[in-house]
């Protein structure tokens, strides 16, 4: 397995910490509204390489937290004259049903900001007492500065971020890099600290939580979108590097971002989608098809076109996949997870393994089907060829998190089909085209 190392700008082997062991996090959604697409695709990448680990042998621990805390959340509680619970455990609630549609495996742990207070404010009273922190009128700040290697992920330099900074008009900081670690408030929710009534700051909770569910300060991979690489896991680094010595991850993976027809998804511009819709709209399967379609890295550009072609892609390798059903179980063999061609899966493994390669493996996906098409097209049909190679696009399709429901012949439907054959056979084509029609109908054609 090969990645792509966002800390070092360069593809690297992967070597887990613990031996076929891999420990993952991936930052999770603030939880004021439905996610959009742009949030959808994290989903699917990190889902998709989690299975692709798995089916290369590793254990997998993958989590993901839910920001349940957050000025935004506060603002909806009030706009709306509610709680922030009732806000969050309905966008949580949101949230999780598009994982659930989009055929996700279930994360590991989904902590959360409001249930882990107390291990953010010890946190925060380490770094105080160790300088890295300091605190004025009860808001608590990072020190940036004391951090000699500060911008080591995303490449920054940090006179030349001080040079650029914005003039803020809370002069309370001592540098205008500092970032807060907690924030005093009058309103919304907010927990007692000996500093203050407050709330963390946003930089500080995922460095709390992974220590708390991994039990550990250096993990695997911490992943994301490429817009949380500064500054948000940045000042994650800073805060490890400053109590732990450790940049919390030896791989950090970011995706690319989503634009609509050329432009970039914007709440400004009126182009959002939320992700609810477009599983609505063009459904699960085919909205990871065009969300694998393009190398996770690169940013993708959803147009009509692209989702035509995923539609119509997906399409070939349905109907391949159902005509392989049909004529398994037309001819009596038991529809099993083995044999599969290995030597395919085995090169659409290592074609994803690239970095995460998906359009490789999508190019490996369709020379199964060819390779299952032609299995079926022998005179004398080897069903345990076609089963192989059934299996085997399968088991590609399931890495990719696309599940297509089998079809299961009934013994009407198998008479159907053979006197459809049967017909043909003796050049009755009107009774044989009685018989596709019933075929037709019943989406077995």
């Amino acid at each position: 397995m090969k990645l792509y190392n966002s800390m070092t700008n360069r593809i690297e082997e992967f070597k887990p910490i613990h031996e076929n062991e891999v420990n993952m996090y991936v930052c999770g959604p603030t939880v004021y509204n439905y996610i959009h697409i742009g949030n959808a695709r994290p989903i699917i990448v990190f889902d998709t390489l989690r299975r692709l680990f798995e089916v290369s042998g590793y254990k997998v621990k993958y989590v993901s937290n839910y920001t349940d805390v957050d000025d935004k959340i506060i603002n909806r509680a009030i706009e709306e004259g509610t709680t922030e619970e009732v806000i969050t455990e309905k966008y949580i609630a949101a949230y999780e049903e598009v994982r659930d549609r989009l055929n996700t495996e279930k994360l590991d742990a989904t902590p959360r900001v409001t249930r882990t207070m107390k291990e953010m404010i010890d946190f925060i009273g380490e770094l105080l007492e160790k300088g890295y922190a300091y605190q004025v009128d009860g808001d608590v700040y990072f020190r940036v500065g004391k951090v000699n290697n500060y911008g080591q992920l995303s490449g920054q330099k940090i006179e030349d971020l001080e040079v650029g900074a914005r003039i803020e008009e809370n002069s309370k900081k001592e540098n205008p890099l500092d970032f807060a670690l907690w924030k005093v408030t009058d309103k919304g929710i907010k927990w007692e600290t000996p500093w203050g009534e407050g709330r963390p700051g946003w930089h500080t909770e995922c460095v709390v939580m992974i220590n708390k569910e991994f039990g550990s300060h250096q993990i695997d991979i911490h992943g994301g979108g490429m817009d949380l690489k500064f500054p948000h896991h940045e000042n994650e680094i800073a805060q490890s590097e400053a109590l732990y010595g450790t940049p919390i991850a030896n791989y950090w993976i970011h995706n690319g971002m989503i634009n609509i027809d050329g432009i970039k998804m914007s709440k400004s511009l009126g182009n959002v989608i939320w992700a609810k819709d477009m599983i609505d709209a063009i459904g699960a399967n085919v909205m990871r098809w065009m969300m694998l379609s393009t190398q996770y890295r690169s940013n993708l550009n959803i147009t009509d076109e692209v989702i035509q072609a995923a539609k119509a892609e997906l399409g070939k390798v349905e109907t391949a996949l159902k005509q392989a059903e049909v004529a398994l179980q037309r001819h009596d063999v038991e529809m099993k997870e083995e044999p599969y061609n290995k030597e395919l899966f085995d090169a659409f493994v290592e074609a994803c393994s690239e970095d995460l390669n998906t359009p490789n493996g999508f190019k490996v996906i369709f020379d199964t089907v060819k390779a299952l098409n032609q299995s079926m097209r022998q005179r004398e049909v080897d069903y345990v060829t076609v089963l192989s190679n059934y299996n085997a696009l399968k088991k590609m399709l399931w890495v990719f998190g696309i599940l297509v429901d089998p079809i299961t012949l009934s013994a009407e439907d198998k008479e159907l089909f053979n006197g459809w054959e049967a017909a043909r056979k003796e050049k009755d084509f009107a009774k044989a085209d009685e018989f596709r029609s019933k075929l037709l109908e019943k989406g077995l054609l």
